[in-house]
């Protein structure tokens, strides 16, 4: 008899209580084994795969791709030991409960459920087990008997239904993973729903008018040819800092304009000759906001605030732990370097590649997106020359860092043609005045405008 063990999603980082299924590696009637990926999931922080403990055949998942599982909810059973006796039905070749065929003997068919164990050669594809392996029904009227009069089984539903079943569910018009959670939240079965979108598109309110027990309302003419797309957990996630920076932090921007003919000098000197790794711009900037750290600690810090939201405190942190923005295909990511006063400057650009390389991928552990303490955002490569960046809650300030462009400048009393960038600087009033604030920009441009000066504090 097989013992059907549940799964249930781990803890995946600091503060992540849920996540949702990005794509699954299985399905239902696969054999898996021991930390087997089973699935994708996206958190908060990153997309991560997620292996299984348990080997054996899966008989149910937690939903489709899409669904969101809470931390500690079933993301997948697994049935584990021995399989259940074979059909009495004589020869081989007859049907299973699967609706496929089987063999007797030894054999391709012979697959030893428990711990991944099969007498035939590994396969890289999925297997579909033929065994007719006890699995959890959905439960029956409650009472001493079932239809007829016999005991009636109990268990969990599987949403995938169990293995062997015989109506498979059909593909419904939701585009939507939060309409699809709400008709879950709420017992609502969307097959039974008749959309009022484009095309029969299910739409939230469809959902809520079934929840409610009236018909859903005629979309409104403007909604009609419109699309609304849900953001993803990483997108909602930055819609919530942005949200509770704006409402919560007093911030104020500075800005300065700055000479980085010296700068781009400085980095060709550095890769002069083909030495590796190469050195890029976004790294010598790293290290100037090192160095200003370094000289006004009261920027690497963080408000302290009670159960009501007011301040109070300043938590000044022992390290660099410095944040940079990146672009991906998934949306803006922070990755952090952590320690960042403890690297040079080859380092530094090296660790900058690697996380960007990552955050593109969609790679960054949890750990590598949290715990930042300042943030550089060089949107410069987006071809702005400035912006009044928002400060990455709960940090206490940000850079930011814009194109550099040839523009006339004054150089020892006579007009020349330089290459300019201007600075942007973005911090909490709560943890400095703007005389700290000035002389942390200013320090910065400096760096900027003669690169050699960084020598006297490194």
């Amino acid at each position: 008899m097989a013992a059907v063990r549940t799964f249930a999603l781990p803890d995946l980082g600091e503060g992540l209580t849920s996540a949702e299924v990005v794509r699954w590696f299985v399905d239902v009637g696969d054999v898996i084994t021991v930390d087997q990926p089973v699935a994708e999931v996206e958190t908060a922080k990153a997309v991560v795969e997620v292996p299984c403990p348990y080997a054996g055949v899966v008989t149910s998942l937690a939903g489709p791709a899409g669904t969101g599982v809470p931390v500690g909810a079933a993301l997948i059973t697994v049935a584990v030991g021995e399989p259940a006796p074979a059909p009495s039905a004589p020869g081989a070749g007859s049907p299973t409960a699967s609706g496929s065929t089987s063999t007797s003997g030894s054999g391709s068919g012979n697959i030893l459920v428990g711990y991944g164990v099969s007498t035939e050669p590994a396969r890289p594809r999925r297997r579909r087990v033929n065994a007719t392996i006890p699995t959890p029904r959905p439960a029956m009227p409650s009472g001493p008997s079932g239809p007829s009069g016999a005991a009636g089984p109990s268990g969990p539903p599987a949403w995938s239904g169990p293995v062997g079943s015989s109506a498979p569910r059909t593909a419904v018009a939701v585009v939507s993973p939060l309409v699809r959670r709400l008709a879950r939240d709420n017992g609502v079965d969307l097959q039974a729903l008749s959309g009022t979108g484009p095309g029969g598109l299910i739409m939230r309110r469809d959902v809520e008018a079934a929840v409610g027990g009236t018909q859903a309302p005629a979309p409104h003419p403007a909604e009609s040819d419109s699309t609304v797309v849900a953001l993803d957990a990483i997108g909602r996630r930055a819609a919530e800092t942005f949200t509770r920076s704006r409402r919560e932090v007093p911030d104020a921007t500075c800005w300065v304009d700055a000479d980085a003919t010296g700068l781009l000098a400085a980095r060709d000197a550095l890769n002069a000759g083909g030495a590796e790794p190469r050195i890029g711009l976004l790294a010598i900037l790293a290290r100037v906001c090192v160095a200003a750290l370094l000289r006004s600690p009261e920027l690497n810090s963080s408000v302290v605030t009670d159960t009501d939201g007011r301040a109070t405190g300043v938590r000044r942190h022992g390290g660099v732990h410095l944040g940079f923005a990146a672009q991906t295909p998934r949306g803006l990511a922070v990755p952090v370097v952590h320690h960042a006063e403890d690297m040079t400057t080859a380092r530094l650009s090296a660790e900058l590649t690697r996380l960007t390389a990552a955050a593109r991928a969609g790679r960054l552990t949890p750990a590598e997106l949290t715990g930042g303490t300042f943030t550089l955002n060089n949107y410069g490569v987006f071809g702005v020359d400035g912006s009044t960046p928002i400060i990455h809650h709960p940090q206490a300030a940000m850079l930011g860092v814009g194109r550099i462009v040839a523009r006339p400048w004054a150089v020892d009393g006579a007009l020349a043609v330089r290459s300019v960038v201007q600075l942007s600087f973005t911090f909490d009033h709560r943890v400095c005045d703007g005389a700290t604030a000035g002389a942390f920009l200013r320090f910065v441009a400096d760096a900027v405008e003669d690169p050699t000066m960084l020598l006297r504090h490194l």
